[in-house]
This record gives C-alpha cells, structure tokens and sequence, in this order.
C-alpha cells in the first residue's frame, strides 16, 4: 500500500478533483493520503468523509507559503494533521489567499494590454470551485489559446520572470509579500498540525533549517520530484541532526504540476503515516500539559 503525502486538488492549484484524486488513488495503491492545499483548510472535511467511502485514508494537510527574509528565498510549509477549522489558519492564510488572487487579475490585466488574446473571466473558468486563480489558470488560458504547449517552458520562464541580476521582470511578474516562514510554522502547531519543511531543494532552504526547528519544525521533505541525490543527503542529514521525520511526497498536481508524476511515486512507507500521527499526539498532550503549568 503507497503513502501519498503531498498532493494538491482544484481548490489551490491542482488540475484534478477530489473525486478524481481518489479514483487515482484507488488505481494507484495508494490507501492513505495527504490533501495538502496551498494555504487553505476549505473542503477538508468533507475529503476526509469521500475517502472514508472510498477506502483511502485521508489526512487533512496544508501547504502554508513562507519566507526566508534573511536568505531571500522562498519556504515552504506542510502542516500535516491540523484542524480543519483553524481560525489561527483562517486568519494566516487569508490575506495570502486575497493577495495572490488579486496579483493574477493584475497579471492577466498586464497580458491583455501586451495584445495576449485572453480574459480574466476564461481564466477564472478554470479555478472554479477553488480559493482563486494561479499563475497555473493563467497559463492554461494561454496554452487554449495557442501561444505555448505547456504549463512551464519558455513562455512562463518569460511572463513570470522575477528580473534578478539587474534582468527586467517578466510583464506578468507580480511581487508577493510573502510572511516569515517560522511563523507559517508557528502557525500550523496552533492548528494542532505537524509542521514539515516541503521541498528545501527545489528553493534552496536549506540553511533556515535551525531557525525553523526553533519555531517548532518536526520534519523535512526528503523524497520529492523535484530534489536530486545532493538534496536528499543534505535533508537526510538535517533529519539526522534535528530528529526530524523524514517525509516525501510526490507533490501532485495532475496537468499542472512541473513534472510528470504518479501519485504515490514518492511514497516514503506507512511507519512515516504513523511516526507523523504519534509526533502530532506527542504535540498535543505537551501543549496540554503547557496550558495547564505542567512543562
């Protein structure tokens, strides 16, 4: 049986439902698995009761969007096991959510006026039923409409460029105001959830790890797409040196995704389903016992 600890549907930015998530896991083997939306609980709930039916386990998750202000990068932060109905989430994730939203119509504006044949009701079209639109809906509109074959390629590289090393931005790059990323795991452990770094890798966030385990930290994403065998030894030895759980994921996005992958391809076993279930009731029994003046 795959463990599937990193994936994402249409209400953040995957291209697949919930419902087809769980015919892919059933097609899969994959038996249990983390719903892990970007910056958002909606819909959790009621993921958790459709894979009961199914026979597939679900754990509601979250991605949570951070910032290394130090090193200028970006960090992110799964929460695995959090309360669906946060309102230390709600209250987090809120302006993050608005925020993104606005800097895609604002970069679709952008699109319009540079002669690019789209409009923001056909991009909104495809993150129906989510918490917004995603740079992903915007290149989908483009791709419909013949100006590239792919989600990331050259012609996202172009529009979204951040313009570093004295390069103009792309005409769609939109700065976002991101939080500081021990607070995204801060957060998380309010929600009752397990904080894990997702991906040091793909963002080079390595070197925020110390800080992050401060604030609460439990595990690292070792096993990723996107990481090669330098950034598994380097997490791997983080997990060592911290006593971090050590996690991966396949980071599903179906069409959107940036790399091809299977859900369930990068299953790290069912003893880290558990390990991360006893670690978030070793939470919440030390917070217990810190509300009541025992620790």
């Amino acid at each position: 049986m795959k463990i599937e600890l990193h994936c994402h549907t249409t209400i953040s930015d995957g291209s697949f439902t919930l419902d087809e998530i769980l015919d892919l896991a059933v097609q899969e083997g994959v038996g249990h698995l983390a719903i892990t939306n970007h910056d958002t609980t909606a819909g959790l709930d009621q993921m958790v009761d459709a894979g009961r039916v199914r026979g597939v386990e679900i754990m509601p998750g979250i991605e949570n969007s951070g910032y290394d202000f130090t090193r200028r990068r970006r960090v992110h932060i799964l929460g695995y096991g959090i309360e669906t109905n946060s309102p230390a989430i709600a209250s987090f994730c809120g302006p993050m959510l608005e925020q993104r939203h606005q800097g895609c119509y604002d970069a679709v504006e952008r699109l319009i006026q540079a002669g690019y044949n789209i409009t923001w009701e056909a991009v909104q079209n495809y993150a129906e039923g989510g918490t917004g639109v995603y740079k992903q809906h915007i290149m989908h509109a483009l791709i419909d409409q013949g100006y590239t074959d792919s989600i990331y390629g050259d012609l996202y590289k172009k529009l979204f460029a951040r313009g570093q090393n004295g390069e103009q931005p792309g005409i769609a790059y939109i700065p976002t105001e991101y939080v500081d990323a021990c607070e995204a795991v801060r957060v998380i452990l309010q929600a009752g959830g397990v904080p894990v770094l997702a991906h040091p890798g793909q963002y080079k966030s390595f070197e925020i790890v110390p800080e992050l385990v401060k604030a609460g930290l439990q595990g690292i994403e070792v096993w990723h797409p996107l990481h090669n065998e330098e950034d598994e030894r380097q997490a791997q030895e983080l997990a060592s040196a911290y006593k971090l759980i050590m996690t991966g994921g396949s980071d599903f996005h179906g069409f959107y995704g940036e790399k091809d992958v299977a859900l369930g391809s990068k299953s790290p076993g069912i003893a880290v389903w558990n390990e991360l279930r006893m670690r978030k009731e070793a939470l919440s029994q030390s917070q217990k016992l810190s509300a009541k003046g025992e620790v």
